[in-house]
């Protein structure tokens, strides 16, 4: 339960990092040098998701905790629902457990690309508060995380609808909600203002990346729906210049944090992208300190 307990005993803005498996031994190795400059800030945790339709889920497990290994840092695994039977989650959450993963970021997850929509497994769940509630039940030690959406699910019928899904998924047993990234402040701060009359009382922790590009903002809007904003866009494009690009990003996302802070969020997770320049940088402006990591 270190993960919940970090909301409750730190005196500190929790931080927190999401990673994902790399393809390559050599990216595996470089994530790791990733990391060793990132624990530089003392993350409460880190993270690791994997590919769509439960691809690299093994590797996920093998990398998470090779990260907490080599770094002392407590450490979640992603887990969805995609092609897996109830039987096949439990597997996964004892396998869990013996490589000392501390806690379960829990969705339901994203189809296969050949697949328009999520389909149910034979055997298997069809909601997240479904699977939230087998950890509740039956891997009690384990912290759960459940995702929140400040824009509302691509999928969702209407905000309504979407924020009872997540009521289910708290009252099932999370520990915590998680956003997607969002650019627009005033978004998150009414979904969490919404959670709190809808009376979601765990730690709601806003998700940031820090945008680094033109082109990458405009991917991130067509694969998560996440609103654009349209100044910072136009900022970046007075120069075809990725360093100028970069450093606009940064200051945007800098600027995000520090009005998340002001606003009184318990935390900030980090979507890395498994670099730390970006993140480092952002935390800098922000004053955070730095502490030496071993090699």
């Amino acid at each position: 339960m270190e993960i919940a307990a970090a909301f409750q005993s730190e005196d500190r803005l929790v931080l927190s990092y999401e990673l994902f498996p790399p393809k390559t031994p050599a990216g595996v190795l470089g994530l790791y040098d990733h990391v060793q400059q990132l624990m530089q800030f003392r993350p409460s945790f880190i993270t690791c998701t994997y590919g769509a339709g439960g691809s690299t889920r093994q590797k996920t497990l093998e990398v998470i905790a090779e990260v907490r290994r080599r770094f002392s840092v407590t450490v979640a695994s992603h887990l969805t629902l995609v092609g897996s039977t109830i039987d096949d989650l439990r597997q996964y959450l004892t396998e869990a457990q013996v490589a000392g993963i501390d806690g379960i970021v829990a969705l339901r997850g994203d189809p296969p690309k050949d697949s328009p929509e999520f389909m149910v497994t034979p055997g298997g769940f069809q909601y997240a508060n479904q699977l939230v509630e087998l950890i509740h039940d039956e891997f009690p030690q384990l912290s759960v995380l459940v995702a929140g959406y400040p824009e509302t699910h691509r999928e969702a019928p209407s905000a309504e609808v979407d924020l009872d899904n997540l009521k289910r998924k708290v009252d099932a047993g999370a520990h915590g909600i998680v956003t997607q990234l969002f650019f627009d402040n005033e978004d998150f701060l009414r979904f969490r203002d919404r959670c709190w009359a809808r009376g979601i009382q765990v730690p709601i922790v806003p998700g940031i990346l820090p945008p680094l590009g033109s082109d990458q903002l405009n991917r991130l809007g067509q694969l998560c729906g996440a609103k654009l904003p349209i100044a910072l866009l136009e900022r970046m494009n007075q120069k075809a210049d990725a360093d100028w690009q970069t450093a606009v990003g940064i200051e945007f996302a800098a600027q995000q944090v520090r009005e998340l802070i002001e606003a009184g969020v318990p935390g900030v997770h980090f979507y890395v992208l498994n670099q730390s320049r970006a993140t480092m940088e952002v935390l800098s402006q922000l004053g955070f300190e730095r502490q030496a990591v071993a090699s």
